[in-house]
């Protein structure tokens, strides 16, 4: 998949775990944006990130253009070989992060249920879920 937009949905960030570079970003199931499932996004091997904590909007994820790219680059010092793990957040906006391939899942799932990657729990799990690979 080349680009992941979930629009219209709130997302927030849920957890950096800096000792195993990894970022999760979050979209309950709410009455006020109409979404009746959990959608999550994983980043792993996370190098630098630029985000906001909340994402009232929605999100659409890809990779960065070249010029994009370039803008970054010269102003975070980035390689050049960052630009394959350089990923845009928003469609307008300034947020990104230079990682892996991002995966997403989403499913079904209450409020407090744990993580869709919860890696302690078995994969697949019982219970329906969608997911890919973003890139």
């Amino acid at each position: 998949m080349a680009d992941f937009v979930r629009e219209g949905r709130l997302f927030r960030v849920v957890s950096f775990a800096a000792s195993h570079r990894q970022l999760l970003l979050r979209s309950d199931a709410l009455a006020v944006d109409a979404t009746d499932t959990r959608v999550e996004v994983y980043f792993g091997h996370v190098e630098l990130m630029l985000l906001k904590p909340i994402y009232e909007k929605g999100i659409h994820i890809r990779r960065a253009t070249d010029a994009e790219f370039a803008v970054l680059k010269e102003r975070h010092d980035l390689p050049a070989e960052d630009a394959a793990f350089t990923w845009m957040i928003e469609p307008d906006g300034d947020s990104f992060v230079v990682s892996g391939d991002p995966s997403w899942r989403e499913a079904d799932r209450r409020f407090e249920d744990p993580s869709l990657f919860d890696f302690s729990r078995p994969w697949p799990p019982d219970f329906p879920v969608e997911h890919g690979t973003i890139g």
